[in-house]
């Protein structure tokens, strides 16, 4: 028998999911942890929190499946992106909390480079736009409060890593110090052209390559988890980005195909091929997958808030015990309010890149209530993806609307979903592996110990739960959405 274990680190919470022979999921095991905020727009994680839950969901989720460690063939491993570790390679203890991507505390550093004039040399790079979204400025930072700190990184003394290299390097008992192409390309600090970190970023900011992590291909012998830690040595042979890591699961191979994720954040990304597209709509360049040394690239763009929106309704505003009360809440608001929310807890991302933003509420009324608002969060989503939609149509010379293969958490509300389909007017296939981004990397571990089909055949299988439909009228949606283009000009502007 064949068994896979896919570790999906988030941003929220850590899982770990066995797949069988098939590819179907027979056992997960997930477990929260604490977010830290020490000021406005920081956000951090305490790393151990990150590891320690990895470790104990690995091992929950082969005991529910009845299994041995022994049993599993290989790992693959997916994480969120651009949060920044930094830690002492000698004892493996981290030297600062991982500051994590939502993170906008170098937003001057940011702002400096860019009045320097060095944003054209970035974008040209990485591929990326100046923002402190990404890891290198959070790596420079941290390295700015200490100049010991410094100079033991320059004598290769420390390691950086994003949350893949973190926990490969414990899996591995540190042996192994490496990470994937798509997630070197989201640091900032990795030429998406030439497959290489490059010099001159490193140089400009200050991060020296002595702590920089090796990189490989998506599906690649990234080490082997030693037995002393989960009770078996298994190889892990699978990484990749939470988003590429969804777009594989959702089988996007051929350029024009298009997905896009639904967890803390939202996240599309459209398959551009073997050409890195540049955009002229302040979307990201990066690399979709690497698969033989060979990368294939993508538009990328990112929303960092919707399903945390949901979050928002429970832990900030109290109006929800669990996330799974929203779509009846939501149905149940009166349909002659239209509040319009503007979740920008952390910034606004793509297409505005305002990392200063703070968010907003508009049309509230006397009778304004928990059901409007749960309303005006989900649809807040669907607003936002229709803002990437229509910047990756304007960068690829204004092709047809994209069916849209959709994954995620947020994905299993059908009132979320038909919103997101009414308001860009475009069909929204939902499949019925909700966990595409556990799924991308199991197919690319198992494909890698050679148990798991081909790419093509990994394609034939992809199965479809349900399309949603637009139904809203075609007048209906574009006054609604020119209702909230006018709430996000609002906004942006105090």
């Amino acid at each position: 028998m064949t068994y896979i274990l896919a570790i999906d680190q988030g941003t929220t919470s850590t899982r770990a999911i066995v797949f069988d022979a098939e590819m179907k999921i027979i056992a997960s095991a997930q477990e929260e942890f604490t977010q830290h905020f020490p000021n406005s727009g920081w956000v951090e994680h305490d790393a151990m929190d990150l590891w320690n839950t990895t470790l104990s969901t690995c091992r929950d989720a082969v005991a529910k499946a009845g299994l041995e460690m022994a049993a599993i063939t290989a790992i693959g491993i997916t994480n969120q992106r651009e949060t920044t570790l930094v830690w002492d390679r000698s004892t493996g203890e981290p030297v600062h909390n991982a500051i994590v991507w939502q993170d906008r505390r170098t937003a001057d550093i940011c702002r400096a480079l860019k009045a320097d004039g060095h944003e054209a040399l970035i974008t040209e790079t990485t591929g990326l736009l100046l923002d402190p979204y990404f890891s290198s400025t959070k790596v420079k930072w941290i390295l700015d409060q200490d100049e010991i700190l410094r100079s033991r990184a320059e004598a290769g003394e420390l390691a950086f890593g994003t949350v893949d290299s973190w926990l490969i390097w414990h899996l591995t008992g540190g042996k192994r110090h490496v990470t994937d192409a798509t997630n070197a390309a989201r640091t900032m600090l990795y030429d998406i052209h030439n497959g290489a970190w490059s010099d001159k970023i490193c140089d400009l900011l200050g991060v020296p390559q002595a702590m920089l992590p090796e990189v490989l291909d998506c599906a690649a012998d990234f080490g082997v988890a030693e037995a002393s830690i989960l009770g078996a040595e298994i190889p892990i042979l699978g990484v990749a980005g939470d988003q590429q890591a969804a777009t594989l699961g959702n089988a996007c191979f051929e350029p024009g195909m298009l997905k896009s994720t639904y967890g803390t954040g939202c996240f599309a990304l459209l398959n551009t091929g073997d050409t890195p597209v540049t955009s002229e709509n302040r979307l990201l360049t990066t690399i979709a997958y690497q698969l033989d040394g060979k990368p294939t690239y993508a538009l990328e763009g990112a929303i960092f808030i919707a399903g945390a929106v949901v979050q928002w309704l429970r832990d900030g505003l109290g109006i929800i015990e669990s996330a799974s009360e929203t779509q009846a809440l939501a149905e149940s608001a009166d349909p002659a309010q239209e509040l319009i929310l503007v979740p920008a807890f952390t910034g606004l991302g793509a297409p505005y890149w305002a990392p200063d933003c703070r968010g907003a509420i508009f049309g509230l009324t006397r009778g304004s209530g928990p059901a409007e608002f749960a309303k005006a969060a989900l649809e807040s989503v669907g607003f936002q993806t229709r803002d990437l939609l229509e910047a990756m149509q304007g960068d690829m010379g204004g092709a047809g609307k994209a069916q849209l293969r959709v994954d995620g958490g947020m994905t299993a509300s059908d009132c979320a979903m038909q919103f997101l389909a009414d308001i860009t007017g475009a069909p929204v296939d939902r499949p019925t592996v909700l966990e595409s981004t556990a799924l991308g990397v199991a197919w690319l571990a198992g494909m890698r110990a050679g148990v798991y089909p081909s790419q093509e055949d990994f394609a034939a299988k992809w199965a479809l739960d349900q399309t949603f439909e637009p139904v809203m009228a075609e007048a209906t949606r574009e006054a609604r959405y020119a209702n909230w283009k006018k709430a996000v000009e609002a906004t942006l502007s105090v």
